[in-house]
C-alpha cells in the first residue's frame, strides 16, 4: 500500500512538474491580449541589409538566419509564433475574419505558402485554409506540447512555426491548416 502511494505522489508531482514546464513557462511570453475587438498587430520592423542578403534562398530553398538576427527583423508576437512556436490570441488576430484577394507568405521568409481562394472561416479564431499553395512550401512534425498528438506545420524555407493540420477540413482535402495570423504576411493581388 505505502508503494502505490509513494508511486501515485510521484505521478502527481511529475504532472504538475511537466504542467509548470510546458504551460507557464509560456505564459509570460505571450503579448497581453490587446482591448476587445482589436486585433494583434504590430508594425513590421526594417531589415538590414546584411540579413536581407540572407533571406535569399540557397539552392535547396533554404534560408538561415540566427536567433539574433530573426529578433531583429521579427516583432515580438512574430518572434513568439515563428520561432518559439507560440500561439496567437483566437478572434484578436489579423486575418481570422480577412476576405481580401491575394496570397498569404511566410512572416519570416516571404515565401507564398496559401492562396485567399482556399482560405475559409472554420469559426476557431484563426486563418484557416483547406490546402497550401503547393505541398512542398509547407513541412510538418508531430508535437505533443497539449499532451497528445498533433501535426505542427512550419515553412519549409525557413522552419518558422505555423501552426497545426487537422483532418476536419471541408472538401476536397479534408484538411483544415490552422495557421497563426503572426506567421504571415498578405501579399493583395
Amino acid at each position: 500500500m505505502k508503494v502505490a502511494i509513494a508511486t501515485a505522489v510521484v505521478g502527481i508531482a511529475a504532472a504538475v512538474t511537466i504542467w509548470k514546464v510546458t504551460v507557464l513557462r509560456f505564459e509570460p511570453k505571450i503579448p497581453p491580449p490587446p482591448p476587445s475587438g482589436e486585433a494583434t498587430t504590430q508594425p513590421a520592423k526594417p531589415i538590414p541589409p546584411e540579413i536581407a542578403a540572407k533571406l535569399v534562398p540557397d539552392d535547396r530553398n533554404r534560408v538561415y538566419l540566427t536567433k539574433s538576427e530573426w529578433k531583429q527583423i521579427l516583432t515580438d508576437l512574430q518572434y513568439y509564433v515563428l520561432r518559439e512556436k507560440g500561439t496567437e490570441y483566437a478572434f484578436r488576430n489579423a486575418y481570422f475574419d480577412h476576405k481580401e484577394d491575394g496570397r498569404y507568405v511566410c512572416g519570416g521568409c516571404g515565401q507564398e505558402l496559401f492562396d485567399s481562394a482556399h482560405k475559409y472561416d472554420s469559426g476557431t479564431g484563426w486563418p484557416s485554409f483547406y490546402q497550401p499553395i503547393d505541398p512542398r512550401v509547407i513541412g510538418e512534425s508531430i508535437d505533443h506540447d497539449l499532451g497528445y498528438p498533433r501535426t505542427e506545420v512550419h515553412c519549409s524555407r525557413c522552419e518558422g512555426h505555423l501552426g497545426h493540420v487537422f483532418k476536419d477540413g471541408p472538401e476536397p482535402t479534408g484538411l483544415r491548416y490552422c495557421i497563426n495570423s503572426a506567421a504571415l504576411r498578405f501579399v493583395p493581388r
